[in-house]
């Protein structure tokens, strides 16, 4: 009996994107792909609003939208050795058990490309980019409850939209948070009603690997992707705000040898098309973990 790849694709998509994952509010843009390709415009300037204008006819300026055509990235997992394939399909725990190790990987794979492509490249007004403030703990600066306000207040300032504001926090700074107020913070990764814990108008999500900042030049540059990190590098967490920033799922591809007779068993693999990036370069932030010499 050959092996029916819709089922197998169907399950690694089930809940590829549950409650705790920091890519489930975001914008989904996976209507506009085709052939694995992501097109979208690039909208002009903001319109300007008149109030309580005496004056006619009101200014028309032009809007110039640029079409940009974005190649989604390839994610590809591992081969699996599977005994009896034909059995495990009728069998959903069986099912399902195969394809988790599978879905995972993916999953954790798509989390740290985005979150890395989320976080700002340096600091400017509209991606602010801070630095922690609280006790020195080591060789660096723990996160503190002061610097979530400061960058509400840099948020605030840039004009970004009061809702849909979330932080994803990089491990350590969730243990910062927890030894700060470990009664306001002890259900910080908690989903309740299908929304993450807030504080200070963010939600939280939490994700241990993020991407790393290096300072050049007396400014913090974000280290590039699949770049070897350094020791002097430094670790953050990344917020954005869920109207400007994107994911888009391409092709989910699976590939598998049936009945291979020296492994007496079938072996399949996946190739997953996905990319998220920020939708026009703003209402994304940062909180680095401040060294301390």
């Amino acid at each position: 009996m050959a092996l029916n790849k819709e089922v197998w694709v169907s399950q690694i998509l089930e809940g590829f994107y549950p409650d705790d994952s920091f890519l489930k509010p975001v914008l989904d843009f996976s209507a506009l792909v085709d052939n694995n390709k992501l097109h979208i415009a690039a909208a002009g300037i903001d319109p300007q609003v008149l109030i309580n204008n005496t004056t006619y006819p009101i200014k028309v300026v032009g809007r110039e939208d640029t079409d940009n055509e974005i190649a989604l990235d390839k994610f590809e997992s591992e081969n699996t050795i599977v005994r009896r394939p034909d059995a495990i399909e009728y069998s959903y725990d069986k099912l399902e058990s195969v394809i988790r190790q599978h879905r995972a990987t993916l999953r954790k794979a798509v989390s740290v490309k985005a979150a890395h492509a989320f976080a700002p490249a340096e600091d400017t007004t509209d991606t602010p980019v801070l630095t922690t403030t609280g006790e020195t703990v080591g060789k660096r600066k723990r996160l503190c409850l002061d610097d979530i306000l400061t960058l509400k207040e840099r948020f605030d300032d840039a004009q970004i939209p009061l809702e849909d504001r979330y932080i994803i926090l990089q491990s350590k700074h969730v243990s910062d948070l927890l030894r700060e107020d470990v009664k306001l913070f002890k259900d910080i990764t908690d989903i309740r009603a299908g929304q993450p814990f807030r504080f200070a108008g963010f939600g939280f999500y939490a994700f241990p690997q993020m991407p790393a900042y290096r300072l050049t030049d007396g400014k913090l540059k974000k280290v590039a992707f699949g770049e070897e990190t350094q020791e002097t590098d430094l670790f953050a967490s990344v917020a954005f705000y869920a109207k400007e920033v994107m994911k888009a799922d391409g092709e989910i591809y699976m590939y598998y040898t049936e009945d291979d007779p020296k492994e007496r068993g079938t072996i399949v693999g996946f190739d997953k098309r996905f990319v998220a990036l920020p939708v026009r370069g703003k209402g994304v932030g940062a909180i680095v973990s401040a060294s301390v010499e």
